[in-house]
């Protein structure tokens, strides 16, 4: 060996930890992580070389589970790779701090109620309502009290979710953080409203709404989600004003009778043609309503009859506003049924032709709750003397059970209802087609999901209800002049200026007036209601760039570069958020949706708190560790559900365990400094090589599991069980300093070479998934010896690491290698000895050409198999790259010491 040839630097294995110490490496790197600022933004870079995330600011009023490791791990391994092409990412983590489930959770863990009427108490704090608390009254609070109280509550949820995040080693720039509720989003979203405002875009209407009567609240078409429940058929005899004639309608809502302002049926259903034009008249209560036709009505469903309430359904809706009918509201914003009363000309406006009986039946109802005055009115619907033929009791067959799809708020425990209240929108039915045309221009991923978002939208039948009826969120920015009476004018209401910004109308003043003036007639009263939590989630891209507040930075950070979410948001974050950037700035708002999938139950059902099968994070990481965990979610690839099981997780502690002893044993080797120059070596670089391209390929695709699928299969079966073997002999040659001359120490260094670059690469390939042990590792020897402190910062492999190396003669002589390797061992196996036994001899048998192309690679095989004479021999029965050990002799075992 030459005297002036370099050394290759190896690790002392004792100084190394025997076994790798996840809490001590997750701590340490951590800490060094932060203190260096691996992961921060910068915001001086151009925005051809940033890489920006759209991140999903979590709702922390939720509960802590497994889903959010699984899709927040997704994106961050994501991060990672981008990091590693040398992209400057822009990775931030928003806290979605507002709206109903944060007032829901405050209610709960307080047990408190908001009640505006409430004075104000300065300095309450609260601590957890107990067991015995909870079985009395709800304590009332102020609105500012109650507010104040979701905060201290977000803060508390928010350190849980950001002690998970860095359990899990998310990558993110915490220097980037916001609130959805903080100064900066309120400012943005109250902007938003002022734009919308100017273009014509926003709108306040008294109309029909969706209405959640628990939270009392406004709901858009978007948070509605059908449920299946059991209901039934109730058969009602109606009578037809001025004859003897009758017709039964089959009714889900017997409760909303009192509400019927119409009957109508289908113009060619000739069962009821006849009656078109004149008036039915309700059992129970006497009302005469009109008789109507309408192509909306399914002369196949029930009897084919219908009465039209105010309000059971949108079509009801939609009828009531078609055909002029009259308002009969019976429902209340909470749930019961108002006092109404039944007079004979209508001018109470429930008009009767038997307003005593009426008013004696109705009596028996109100007050009651829906379900509660269902049960009551069927019992009423069985008396005779409540019939509008006076023939027999309204109900007039056995009640028929059905199945059938009920709307509810997708928070919510109770029906939605149809109440008649003012609330603000955003037109949306107009630029459907834009919409449209915007999602054209989004690449999803996977691919099949663009088709919810088009579904979505080409059924959209309502503008966006923006408005909620609740506290903690963000005001929206108006106030509305009193008339000398003190009537509110909602027809020319006062927009806050955008120096106003962010404003509170309840205890901020309009333009042009001063406190002294609220609420008095000639002066002004505030909008009391809050944004759809949506309106201001939709804005996540742009309360990163800051948009109007500092318009360089917007242009670097708008669009982004990729949106991750959840499927069953498509129709809401998705949507409203491509809503915003088309009516705002005409543009999409990111380039790339990643959409995850779900995690099951080993049932393969959803993991839900409802349900009770969730499964808390915090335990199973600190159990599995980080990577393992990591291993698992990046295991799933994109929108597709998959189930929790424990045992991908202990596949990822036995990977991370492997990569820990194989780094250990791979730096330890010492040896001359030399190029990777043999066959085998040439060979398995080759490989790869291609191992490398592919991954980019993917990776750049967004198809992180198929990366870590083929970089763990190939580290398994290309790297430590096999090449590590083979190469191992060689790279040992090195001996007290020396190798047996230059050709020893040329092929020493040369396996010693390639399996330090085998282990560069692997480990930077699996550095976006397991990002601990791979740092770990690095930090040995590659840190220093490449100049790269962190993995994280080190370039993703590329055609640079592998120019100077020379391609093999033969691309198939690792796997030539691989396949006489394994039949040795094979053979061992068949004889029942172990792998490390010596071979004393043995003959191995291939054809002709397979022999001839394995020739370069063979010595090394023999070396690793421990075989100290062998004869080849040619068998022509064997296909191509086949190998035989025939005629084995095995050394005697070793006597146990």
């Amino acid at each position: 060996m030459s005297a002036d040839r370099k050394v290759v630097r190896a690790v002392d294995p004792s100084q190394i930890a025997k076994h790798f110490d996840p809490a001590d490496v997750q701590a340490r790197f951590n800490e060094r992580w932060e203190e260096e600022g691996t992961y921060a933004y910068d915001p001086s870079a151009s925005r051809e070389d940033s890489f920006v995330i759209d991140t999903p600011p979590p709702t922390v009023s939720g509960s802590l589970h497994i889903g959010h490791v699984f899709s927040y791990t997704q994106t961050d391994v994501v991060a990672r790779y981008q990091r590693m092409r040398g992209k400057n990412v822009y990775y931030p983590m928003g806290w979605d701090d507002n709206g109903l489930p944060t007032e829901r959770r405050v209610q709960n863990y307080y047990h408190v109620r908001c009640d505006p009427g409430t004075p104000y108490e300065g300095g309450l704090a609260l601590e957890a309502a107990t067991a015995k608390q909870r079985k009395g009254p709800a304590r009332l609070v102020s609105r500012k009290n109650f507010i104040e109280l979701c905060e201290v509550l977000t803060e508390i949820d928010e350190q849980a979710f950001l002690d998970l995040w860095q359990k899990v080693g998310l990558s993110v720039d915490w220097t980037q953080e916001y609130r959805t509720i903080g100064d900066r989003a309120r400012t943005l979203a109250q902007h938003s409203f002022l734009d919308l405002w100017r273009k014509g875009r926003v709108y306040t209407q008294f109309a029909p709404t969706m209405w959640d009567v628990d939270f009392q609240t406004a709901v858009a078409q978007a948070e509605v989600q059908d449920r299946e429940l059991p209901g039934a058929y109730h058969h009602l005899e109606f009578g037809v004003e001025g004859g003897d004639e009758s017709f039964v309608i089959a009714t889900t809502r017997p409760e909303l009778l009192p509400a019927c302002v119409g009957v109508t049926a289908h113009p060619e259903d000739e069962r009821y043609e006849h009656l078109f034009g004149r008036n039915a008249v309700t059992p129970l209560f006497f009302a005469p309503v009109p008789i109507f036709p309408s192509e909306l009505a399914d002369p196949e469903k029930g009897s084919g009859i219908l009465m039209v309430c105010t309000f059971g359904d949108a079509t009801d809706v939609l009828w009531w506003r078609d055909e002029g009918l009259a308002m009969r509201q019976v429902l209340g914003r909470a749930g019961r049924l108002m006092p109404v009363r039944f007079d004979a000309d209508g001018s109470e406006g429930f008009q009767s032709l038997q307003p005593d009986k009426a008013n004696a039946f109705y009596e028996q109802i109100q007050g009651k709750r829906v379900k509660q005055a269902q049960a009551a009115i069927v019992e009423l619907l069985a008396d005779p003397a409540g019939s509008a033929t006076g023939s027999r009791p309204p109900l007039c067959r056995e009640i028929e059970p059905i199945q059938h799809p009920v709307k509810f708020y997708e928070q919510g425990d109770t029906p939605l209802e149809y109440l008649p209240t003012r609330q603000w929108f955003a037109r949306l039915l107009d630029v459907k087609d834009e919409m449209l045309a915007k999602g054209e221009e989004i690449q999803w991923h996977p691919p099949f999901m663009h088709a919810r978002y088009r579904d979505w939208t080409e059924n959209l039948s309502l503008d966006w209800s923006i408005s909620r009826q609740r506290y903690s969120g963000v005001a929206i920015p108006v106030w509305y002049p009193l008339d000398a009476e003190g009537e509110r004018d909602y027809e020319n209401p006062i927009v806050a200026t955008e120096e106003q910004l962010p404003v509170d109308p309840t205890s901020d003043t309009p333009p042009g007036y001063d406190e002294s003036q609220r609420n008095q007639p000639g002066g002004f009263a505030a909008e009391t209601d809050i944004f759809d939590t949506w309106f201001t989630s939709s804005l996540s891209p742009q309360i990163g760039s800051h948009w109007v507040l500092d318009p360089e930075r917007h242009a670097k950070l708008f669009p982004a570069d990729v949106r991750p979410q959840a499927h069953e948001i498509i129709r809401t974050w998705a949507f409203y958020t491509i809503a915003k950037a088309l009516l705002h700035e005409n543009q999409i708002p990111w380039k790339h949706v990643l959409v995850s999938g779900w995690v099951l139950d080993p049932d393969r059902k959803k993991m839900s708190k409802s349900k009770g099968n969730t499964v808390t994070p915090v335990p199973l990481v600190e159990k599995h560790n980080a990577d393992s965990t990591r291993y698992w979610a990046a295991s799933a690839r994109l929108g597709v559900d998959t189930a929790f099981d424990e045992g991908v997780f202990k596949i990822g502690k036995r990977l991370v365990t492997k990569i820990f002893n194989a780094g250990k044993f791979v730096l330890s080797q010492q040896g001359p400094a030399a190029p990777v120059s043999s066959e085998l070596d040439r060979a398995f670089v080759a490989s790869l090589r291609e191992l490398a391209a592919q991954a980019t390929r993917d990776f750049d695709d967004f198809n992180y599991a198929h990366v870590l699928q083929n970089t763990e299969t190939f580290f398994w079966t290309h790297f430590t069980d096999t090449y590590l073997e083979l190469a191992k002999p060689r790279a040992r040659r090195f001996v007290d300093g020396e190798c047996d001359g230059e050709d020893e120490a040329l092929a020493c260094g040369s396996a010693i070479a390639a399996l330090r670059l085998g282990l560069d690469v692997l480990l930077r390939m699996f550095a976006p998934t397991l990002p601990y042990i791979t740092e770990e590792v690095w930090s040995w020897v590659f840190a220093e010896e490449k100049g790269q402190p962190t993995i994280h910062r080190a370039p993703w492999p590329s055609e640079a690491d592998f120019a100077e190396i020379p391609a093999p003669e033969n691309p198939a002589s690792f796997d030539l290698a691989v396949a006489a390797f394994t039949a040795i061992n094979k053979c061992k196996a068949d004889h029942e000895v172990s792998m490390g036994r010596e071979v004393e001899r043995l003959v191995l048998c291939a054809n002709p050409a397979t022999l001839a192309a394995a020739g370069p690679v063979l010595a090394d095989v023999f070396a690793a198999t421990r075989c100290r004479e062998h004869r080849l021999h040619e068998d022509a029965a064997l296909e191509d790259g086949v190998f035989e050990a025939r005629e084995p002799s095995f050394a005697p075992k070793p006597p146990k010491r």
